[in-house]
C-alpha cells in the first residue's frame, strides 16, 4: 500500500484523530502537558490545546494520506517539548545528547498493520533532518502478547521501530525500550 506523507496541518491532523480526538479525547497531549491539565482537558481543552500548538505555526508532527484521505499520524518534536518524559522513570534522558522525541502514533483502524507506522518512521527522520536534527528518539510497546490492542499501543510497537532502523540505547522496563536512530 503507497501512502503520501507530509507535514501536518490542523485540518488533517483533525480529520484523522476524528470526533474522539484520538484516545478518549487526547487530542495527542499526553506527554505534552502535567498530568493533571492532560485529565482536566480531555475532550475539548487538549484539542483547544493542541490547536494552538498549529495556530503558532510550529509543525508537530506528520500526517500519512490514502488517495488524499488523511488515516495516519506520527507526533514528533524536540524531546523538550513532551515535559512528561522528563518526569518518567522508565522514559528519563539516556544521556545529553539533543534528540527529538517520537511520542504518539494514531492510525485509522481500517489502515492499521499494513507497515504504515514503519512508513512514517521513515518520513520522520527525514523531517527532523530538515529541521536541523541528528538523533531520533522513541519509547514503543515491546510486549509479550500477540495480540496486544493497537489501539493501547500509541508509542508504537518495537517492530516497526526496528523495520525503520532504530536501535535499543536503554531499557528501564521489560516492555517498553528506549530506541535511537541517528540521523
Amino acid at each position: 500500500m503507497m501512502f503520501d506523507i507530509r507535514p501536518a496541518d490542523w485540518s488533517s491532523f483533525e480529520a484523522v484523530m476524528g470526533e474522539n480526538g484520538g484516545c478518549g479525547g487526547c487530542w495527542c497531549m499526553l506527554w505534552r502537558l502535567p498530568k493533571s491539565e492532560m485529565d482536566a482537558g480531555m475532550g475539548v481543552g487538549n484539542r483547544a490545546a493542541m490547536k494552538r500548538i498549529f495556530d503558532d505555526g510550529h509543525v508537530p508532527g506528520l500526517i500519512a494520506f490514502s488517495d488524499d484521505r488523511p488515516v495516519g499520524w506520527i507526533q514528533i518534536d524536540r524531546r523538550e517539548a513532551f515535559s512528561r518524559l522528563e518526569k518518567s522513570r522508565v522514559l528519563k534522558p539516556v544521556d545529553d545528547l539533543p534528540v527529538w522525541s517520537i511520542s504518539c502514533f494514531f492510525i485509522d483502524k481500517l489502515f492499521r498493520k499494513k507497515g504504515l507506522s514503519a512508513e512514517l518512521l521513515a518520513v520522520a527522520g527525514e523531517f527532523v533532518t530538515k529541521e536541523g536534527g541528528s538523533c531520533l528518539e522513541g519509547y514503543p510497546i515491546d510486549t509479550p502478547k500477540p495480540n496486544y490492542p493497537p489501539v493501547y499501543a500509541w508509542t508504537g510497537f518495537v517492530g516497526a521501530f526496528r523495520h525503520a532502523g532504530f536501535v535499543e540505547v536503554a531499557r528501564r522496563s521489560p516492555t517498553r525500550p528506549i530506541m535511537r536512530k541517528m540521523l
